[in-house]
């Protein structure tokens, strides 16, 4: 039985034994193995792992979802992956902070609230009525959304709209720049700390507001939704 075809399934491992994985998603399930593998030293550091196609095979899923587990093995500083080579362990551990491209997720945590707070504001009182529907119906897919890749997107896109909302060019051009690495911080939580349902609710809440026209609720909800990301990047060790 495959992880594609049930969320509870038993695997081979990397290191060749069968364990029972938890109900999760497959991409939950991939992280959760590879990252059992790694910090029990199963997977030594220095070691390569599967190619893609491999892994895919051995837990009965799709690329895609090995891609987006490798993602977030890398994001918790487990891996890295060299162009043309593989993916290496090169740590047994996770580190105390997330790598996410040119980013860490320190660096997001200190810059989103000075950011992504007054935008959220600025946002409520400037926003027009074509921003309020394409948000509305962001909003909408992401809670109907089943694809983490999916998912992780249209949050981009949901930050990125508020910015472009606030009528100003500098928050609006930071956060574009800053859209993979929240994509990236936004994939890995989903996985290892189950943020997807949580910034639902934390994003209806920041619509609601935009929506009243409320500069001081928009950015008090945007304020809390940060705040609780913050959180969760906090706890990933405990993970």
């Amino acid at each position: 039985m495959s992880l594609s075809d049930s969320r509870t399934a038993r695997q081979a491992g990397i290191a060749g034994d069968s364990r029972p994985l938890a109900r999760l998603s497959a991409g939950e399930a991939v992280l959760a193995e590879l990252r059992s593998e790694i910090e029990s030293g199963r997977v030594p550091v220095g070691s390569k792992l599967p190619a893609e196609a491999a892994l895919a095979a051995r837990y009965g899923v799709s690329r895609s979802v090995v891609r987006e587990a490798l993602r977030s093995c890398a994001a918790l500083g487990l891996t890295e992956t060299h162009t043309g080579k593989g993916t290496f362990v090169v740590s047994g551990s996770v580190s105390s902070d997330l790598v996410l491209g040119r980013y860490s997720a320190r660096d997001l945590t200190e810059a989103r609230p000075h950011i992504e707070v007054p935008a959220a504001g600025l946002a409520a009182v400037r926003r027009s009525e074509e921003d309020l529907a394409t948000l509305k119906g962001i909003v909408a897919d992401m809670a109907l959304e089943d694809d983490p890749a999916s998912w992780v997107a249209l949050d981009a896109t949901f930050h990125g709209l508020i910015a472009r909302a606030s009528g100003n060019k500098v928050f609006e051009s930071v956060v574009a720049d800053l859209r993979d690495a929240l994509a990236n911080q936004s994939e890995t939580l989903n996985l290892v700390a189950d943020r997807q349902r949580a910034s639902d609710v934390e994003h209806r809440k920041i619509l609601t507001a935009i929506e009243a026209g409320s500069a001081e609720l928009a950015s008090a909800a945007m304020a809390e939704h940060l705040a609780a990301v913050t959180e969760a990047v906090e706890s990933l060790r405990n993970h």
